[in-house]
């Protein structure tokens, strides 16, 4: 016990707190340090020409170039509005749609079908069927985006309703609980890591349907938009520009949004480590 606390104190100093921060900040930046640096060996080695393999250094002028001229965080912003929006609805109606599912077996006879085999289709197929029906623009895409990614989100919130132990429900319901506390105290707390889940896998199907619709639906602006521009004249240090800030926005959403949400409530709770 003595020597727990001793460590807990050695822990505790300042010196120990920023070598742990550096070292949580060297772990988490060393695979981008990896893939970099192999990144740049191909690059300078000429295994492909230089055009269709520009170096980090032209990579980052394009993007500071980008950037300086607002064209870069236009198109950034025009995509966050449409991944925003498209996600918005899969998350309230997949999430919705499977707790239905978990509590209800009506509902669960009647969309587990639909969701099964709508699930695997990919997403580009329906863009024609949505583009006929909704014309050209930011609102197919946005419906589409929403259709596509709200199928993990109901898959895993079904999935986590449905793994809620049962002795749990048993105790609840033995206290006294009725079904509105029960689902707030018990269900909806159990199915949550379930639920992040789903949700972490159709923001990622959100952003990979978004970015091919973009030029599809023929939207003036838009990252997916300049990527495939950028392709057609070979500006591959534009094209990987767009690819930075997609994987960027993505980090953010995963630390700043995801990683606090469930910091404070599943690993809060003690469901997490």
């Amino acid at each position: 016990m003595i020597w727990r606390m001793a460590d807990a104190a050695i822990l505790a100093t300042p010196a120990a707190q920023r070598e742990a921060r550096w070292r949580v900040v060297w772990r988490n930046a060393f695979p981008f340090l990896a893939l970099g640096a192999i990144w740049e060996t191909v690059a300078r080695a000429g295994v492909f020409p230089p055009r269709l393999f520009p170096t980090l250094e032209t990579i980052a002028a394009a993007f500071w170039r980008l950037t300086l001229n607002g064209i870069l965080p236009h198109h950034a912003l025009d995509t966050m509005v449409r991944l925003g929006a498209g996600f918005a609805l899969a998350a309230i109606a997949g999430v919705a749609i499977g707790i239905a599912m978990g509590r209800s077996r009506t509902a669960e006879d009647i969309f587990l079908p639909l969701v099964s085999i709508g699930a695997p289709i990919p997403g580009l197929a329906y863009a024609p069927l949505f583009l006929l029906w909704f014309g050209l623009g930011n609102t197919s895409a946005v419906l589409l985006v929403g259709f596509v990614s709200a199928f993990p989100v109901v898959f895993n919130t079904w999935t986590g309703v449905k793994a809620v132990k049962e002795i749990w429900v048993r105790s609840a319901q033995a206290m006294g609980a009725d079904n509105r506390r029960l689902f707030r105290y018990v269900i909806l707390p159990g199915a949550l890591p379930y639920i992040l889940t789903g949700l972490r896998l159709g923001l990622a199907q959100a952003w990979r349907i978004l970015v091919g619709v973009e030029m599809l639906a023929a939207v003036p602006w838009g990252l997916g938009w300049m990527i495939f521009g950028a392709r057609e004249f070979l500006n591959m240090d534009v094209m990987l520009a767009g690819v930075a800030v997609i994987a960027i926005i993505g980090l953010a959403l995963e630390k700043l949004v995801f990683q606090r949400l469930e910091n404070f409530t599943v690993v809060r709770w003690g469901m997490m480590a």
